[in-house]
C-alpha cells in the first residue's frame, strides 16, 4: 500500500453531505465487492466523533497500490456521482505518515429486524424482545456512520466506522468489501 486517492464531496444545495456520502460509500462497496478487492483500504480524514457532532465528513480516502487504485478508477463505479465529487490525483503516501486501523463497529440499535431475530432466538414475543432491547438501544453512539446496502445480503444498515489509535508502523492484512479491517492499517496523515 503506497498510494492514496481523495474523493471530496462538493457542496450541494439540494442534497445534504450525509446523503451524498451514503451514496458514494454504497457505490464504493459495490465496486469493491464486484472486484473481490481485499487490498483497498478506506479512511475518513475529516470525520468527527461525538454524539452531537458525529459525521463521516466530506472526504473519502482510498489506500492501495497505485495499479490497484487505477484499476478501481477505470471502472464506471462513480456513474451518477461525477457531478457531486472532486477527484484528486492518485498520489504517493507521505513518508512521515502514521498508521491506524479503520474498522466497523456494531451496536445494538434495537431496529425492527434485530427485535424479530431476538424474539425468535429467545422464543419470546416481539413486544418482550423490544422491551429487552430498549435499554441498549437508548445508548448514544459517538461514531460516524454511513447508511449502506449490503451487496451480499441486500440489507440496508448503519455502518459505524471507528478510527483506531495511531501507530508508527504499518500492519499488513486484508480489507473487507467496505475497505475496513481490524487487522490491517491504513496510512493516516
Amino acid at each position: 500500500m503506497d498510494h492514496y486517492l481523495d474523493i471530496r464531496l462538493r457542496p450541494d444545495p439540494e442534497f445534504p453531505t450525509g446523503m451524498l456520502m451514503n451514496a458514494l460509500y454504497s457505490k464504493l462497496h459495490r465496486a469493491l465487492f464486484d472486484l473481490q478487492a481485499d487490498d483497498i483500504g478506506v479512511s475518513l480524514p475529516d470525520h468527527k466523533t461525538g454524539v452531537r457532532a458525529r459525521t463521516p465528513g466530506d472526504r473519502l480516502r482510498l489506500h492501495a497500490y497505485r495499479s490497484r487504485l487505477e484499476q478501481l478508477m477505470a471502472l464506471p463505479w462513480l456513474a451518477g456521482m461525477r457531478d457531486h465529487v472532486e477527484l484528486a490525483d492518485i498520489a504517493p503516501i507521505p513518508a512521515e505518515a502514521r498508521h491506524c486501523h479503520v474498522f466497523r463497529r456494531q451496536f445494538n440499535t434495537g431496529g425492527p429486524s434485530r427485535v424479530k431475530r431476538y424474539a425468535l432466538r429467545h422464543d419470546i414475543s416481539e413486544e418482550e424482545a423490544r422491551q429487552c432491547m430498549s435499554k441498549p438501544a437508548e445508548r448514544k453512539i459517538p461514531l460516524p456512520f454511513v447508511q449502506v446496502n449490503s451487496r451480499s445480503s441486500g440489507q440496508r444498515f448503519a455502518l459505524f466506522i471507528e478510527h483506531g489509535a495511531l501507530q508508527s508502523e504499518p500492519v499488513t492484512g486484508s480489507f473487507n468489501h467496505y475497505g475496513l479491517s481490524r487487522q490491517a492499517t491504513v496510512p493516516w496523515f
